[in-house]
């Protein structure tokens, strides 16, 4: 068993800004590369901020110029922000180091937490994170008079759903019933011991999805735990529940390193 301790640095009006809370990031993952400490998972709340991942395009940020934070881990752009669980999992893996397998453990912990609170979300293959599955598409209301079967985000290159009013805006999919992103992933390794991590949408205001193309991703929208369920839940009623089952999952892992093919010579 790998023991795993919380850090909860801030939450509500005690929210951490994003600079701080990665500067306390790059701290830890020193001080776990040289074992002074245990695996540690920074739990907390930000101000509202946009933070680019590596792959982010330039057409996915907001058009209106708002500033956005360009950072090391993988993927895109997302929105971090108040009504959202953060979670920064620094932990030591084996290497060869499996990065796929440990974005899976987050996964399995986030999955298990939204069903504590009568929420049942699963994997979308090729993409990662936690999500609402939807209707099938021919099940699916149309708005603006168009069909679903001819979605112009996946049928115009140059379609911009940020520029077509609400029936395409992302935190609009529930109401559309596409696939939708309760919960993001994000990490980066670096030898050997993870940083980043994810970000729950417990019950923001995911209006603020709108103003980019979250995660890259045109033809699906994000969610929450209280617009989903219906009823008010908090930061406090998920935190506990959320570490209990990071701490299952991820202390119970059975680390191995990524198994690498060998081509015969």
């Amino acid at each position: 068993m790998n023991e795993l301790r919380f850090v909860r640095m801030g939450f509500g009006a005690d929210a951490v800004e994003y600079q701080e809370a990665w500067d306390e990031q790059r701290r830890v993952h020193a001080a776990r590369f040289t074992d002074e400490i245990p695996d540690t998972c920074l739990l907390l709340e930000h101000p509202p901020v946009y933070t680019a991942g590596r792959r982010t395009a330039d057409s996915e940020r907001p058009l209106d110029g708002t500033p956005v934070i360009d950072v090391d881990r993988g993927g895109k752009i997302t929105w971090h922000g108040p009504g959202q669980l953060v979670g920064y999992p620094i932990m030591k893996l084996p290497r060869p180091v499996d990065v796929v397998a440990h974005v899976r453990r987050l996964e399995e912990a986030l999955i298990r937490t939204c069903a504590d609170f009568g929420l049942e979300t699963t994997r979308v293959e090729g993409r990662s994170g936690v999500w609402v599955l939807g209707d099938p598409v021919d099940q699916r209301p149309a708005f603006g008079g168009l069909s679903l079967d001819f979605d112009p985000r996946l049928q115009d290159e140059e379609f911009d759903p940020r520029l077509n009013g609400p029936e395409y805006a992302p935190s609009n999919a529930g109401q559309r019933r596409e696939d939708r992103k309760v919960a993001a992933i994000g990490i980066r390794v670096a030898k050997g011991v993870t940083m980043h991590g994810f970000a729950l949408n417990v019950n923001p205001d995911n209006t603020w999805f709108d103003r980019i193309v979250p995660c890259g991703i045109r033809d699906a929208g994000v969610a929450s735990l209280a617009n989903e369920l219906g009823r008010d839940i908090t930061i406090a009623d998920v935190l506990p529940v959320a570490e209990k089952h990071l701490r299952e999952v991820l202390e119970n892992a059975e680390l191995r390193p990524r198994e690498i093919e060998r081509t015969p010579a």
